[in-house]
């Protein structure tokens, strides 16, 4: 129990102090969507590249872990549309339900697999992110096309968001350096590492920021419905996906993670864009965060 505290308690205080920040004014208000843009664009790239360029992958390895969560997204989905045909939730308000079910928080998730699993735990969790990301978007995009645009889906748009998402390029960059076998110059590798141990400590902090409890206030179905989904069934899905694919140990460890995470504070953005319910998905986004805590301290004395 010490060892899981120790892994937890430091995320829930940075967040806390997050939180706490926001609230002070502190040190403005223009100041965190601009460290948040920051740390997106530029500290977690610089993470992931650094982590990825100089890790020993082995890629056939990890396919049963990628399956796994990939799979999972997907019964979890499909468990949200059957569930609305039968409660009948509002076209907007599903779309901000779906977002809450099956996207993840990387910046958590990579915080605590950072602390339980060291580097392993973080090249293994980058590599799921890698396949992760555009499927995620993928499956929300085509569900805010059918319930909120009448089935439209414009392919040029959603090839331009994937390109444009520097999680992924990160990714890629990372992996195609440790193929090509050529070595980044030292005073690079020092410069992404020094990058790097500012990305989760300030993307936690954000994650803190952007909690809204007012919006708490007034329960609804849609909210219970979703976060049931996400801290619930979706990590018991990836531990019986997991089981099936024959995963163990750490590669386990990082499919029930995954799936305990919190849904993202991106989703907020993206039901504003695509006209999903920014409320709700307010609601969602900060319930999970604050509930994740609880799930997280109870399974991971199991992994």
């Amino acid at each position: 129990m010490t060892y899981v505290l120790n892994s937890l308690l430091p995320i829930c205080l940075i967040v806390a102090i997050g939180y706490t920040f926001r609230h002070m004014k502190f040190p403005s208000t223009d100041f965190w969507p601009l460290a948040d843009r920051f740390t997106y664009y530029v500290l977690m790239p610089a993470l992931l590249v650094y982590k990825l360029s100089v890790a020993k992958l082995e890629l056939a390895y990890t396919a049963p872990l990628v399956l796994t969560t990939l799979l999972s997204i997907v019964a979890v989905l499909v468990l949200l549309l059957f569930l609305n045909t039968l409660l009948h939730f509002e076209a907007k308000a599903f779309t901000s339900i779906v977002q809450g079910g099956i996207r993840f928080n990387s910046y958590v998730l990579l915080a605590f697999v950072d602390t339980a699993y060291g580097d392993e735990g973080l090249v293994l969790s980058a590599i799921v992110m890698a396949f992760a990301i555009p499927f995620i978007n993928v499956l929300c995009i085509g569900v805010f096309a059918f319930y909120t645009r009448n089935g439209r889906f414009s392919l040029l748009a959603f090839l331009k968001t994937i390109i444009k998402n520097p999680l992924i390029g990160a990714c890629a960059l990372g992996v195609m350096i440790n193929l090509s076998g050529w070595e980044l110059p030292l005073f690079t590798l020092k410069t992404l590492s020094l990058l790097s141990n500012a990305a989760l400590p300030i993307g936690l902090l954000s994650v803190g920021v952007g909690l809204e409890l007012r919006y708490l206030k007034v329960a609804k179905k849609e909210l219970v419905v979703s976060s049931v989904a996400k801290l619930l069934l979706f990590p018991l899905l990836a531990y019986g996906i997991g089981l099936l694919c024959g995963l163990s140990g750490i590669h386990l460890s990082i499919a029930i993670l995954f799936g305990s995470m919190p849904t993202a504070i991106s989703s907020y953005i993206l039901a504003r864009e695509l006209g999903g319910d920014v409320s709700l998905m307010a609601s969602i986004i900060t319930l999970q965060t604050l509930a994740c805590m609880g799930t997280l301290l109870f399974i991971a004395p199991f992994l």
